[in-house]
């Protein structure tokens, strides 16, 4: 059983919160838990998708792509979700390497540049250095605050873009784009925000109140100041999707039916493995036993087996006469002679005769028992009164 569970589990059992990464799951500097946690203080359902159908959820969807993410792939997902739910994307921020180029090799209304300030300078014993100074101010979307940290990343948005969030010398940190305007007119298309500037929502930025707001009023715009419910961050392009397999699938819906009932089916033989079938064995000892009571007994199984009840009434009537008629003194078992005598004997009692008529006529084991219990009453009595 565990080697089924950990084969149906696969990657979702490894615990990757603590590699570094900036995804949901991390809880280093760049990762995005401190995010999950606060939309979910917010009253939002959160969910952490590992496979590509989260990507289809109706609700808020947040990328956090890697520098090196690939730009065909970010582009599908944008346009598949076009008319099917708002999306939120970080960019991604590595202090000793160039901002992310990937960007600019997105087709349509979603390319864009993305910058760094300063820009770093190259020095002999490393590839690339930024310029220390202090960190800039940030102001948009009725807040303001100042960034954790330089440098600053930055996005050259194209004219269509709407900026949301900039630096105090005007740099875009975050932009709107609408992707499906003038597109279909009944069928508006849901924006797409880009957070050019990850400080504003990763765990580094999140410890100061304005910017953990900015991040908030991002996510709010794009549920429609609450409409939707549902943010998901996905973590496909952070390298942790989760194929499905069939075991995965057995304990989901709509197959869990189907393996719940078989958990129960193998319980039920389970338990019935150790339970006996049938009455026990007989104890050793002679196939056919001897003495009166177990051929009594072989006779009565023999009838009861053959179900001919029917043949019990009358040799049981001729049995009683004979024992009421010596306990009444008559030389013959006569039913006339007995009645004769059993009514100077027992004036109150019912006739001998009218008794064994109900026990030669009874084939039911019922009636059987209750005319049997006749005689044997009425054989007691005269047993008692000698």
């Amino acid at each position: 059983l565990a080697m089924l569970y950990l084969i149906g589990a696969g990657e979702d059992f490894a615990d990757e919160r603590g590699t570094g990464q900036a995804h949901a799951a991390a809880t280093g500097l760049n990762g995005y838990i401190g995010l999950v946690r606060l939309i979910e203080a917010q009253g939002f359902e959160v969910d952490r998708s590992r496979s590509p159908e989260g990507l289809q959820t109706a609700g808020v969807l947040v990328l956090t792509p890697s520098a090196d993410a690939d730009a065909d792939a970010i582009d599908t997902i944008l346009q598949d979700r076009t008319f099917v739910g708002p999306t939120l994307v970080i960019m991604p921020k590595w202090r000793a390497a160039p901002p992310s180029q990937w960007p600019e090799n997105l087709p349509g209304s979603y390319r864009f540049n993305h910058r760094i300030y300063p820009k770093p300078v190259i020095a002999i014993d490393t590839p690339l250095e930024p310029v220390r100074q202090r960190p800039g101010r940030w102001r948009g979307m009725g807040l303001a605050g100042a960034l954790p940290a330089s440098p600053t990343l930055y996005a050259e948005p194209a004219a269509s873009h709407d900026a949301l969030i900039s630096d105090d010398a005007g740099r875009v940190l975050a932009f709107a784009v609408n992707p499906g305007e003038g597109v279909d007119p009944e069928s508006p298309a849901y924006p797409v925000i880009v957070l050019a500037e990850p400080d504003l929502a990763n765990n580094y930025g999140l410890a100061d109140p304005a910017r953990a707001r900015a991040a908030l009023a991002l996510v709010d715009r794009l549920s429609g100041a609450g409409e939707i419910r549902t943010v998901t961050f996905d973590m496909t392009l952070n390298g942790f999707g989760a194929s499905e397999n069939l075991l995965t699938l057995a304990f989901r819906p709509p197959f869990l039916a189907a393996t719940l009932s078989l958990l129960v089916g193998l319980l039920i033989v389970g338990w019935r493995a150790f339970q006996r079938f049938g009455p026990p064995a007989a104890a050793s000892g002679p196939d056919i036993a001897f003495g009166k009571r177990q051929l009594i007994a072989n006779g009565a199984g023999l009838i009861l087996r053959a179900r001919r009840f029917a043949l019990l009434g009358a040799p049981y009537a001729a049995l009683s006469a004979r024992r009421i008629a010596e306990r009444l003194g008559l030389p013959r078992a006569d039913g006339e002679a007995i009645d004769d005598a059993l009514a100077r004997r027992l004036p109150d009692a019912e006739p001998f005769t009218r008794r064994a008529a109900r026990m030669e006529a009874a084939e039911k084991p019922a009636d059987l028992l209750a005319a049997a219990q006749s005689l044997d009453n009425l054989a007691s009595r005269l047993q008692q009164g000698h």
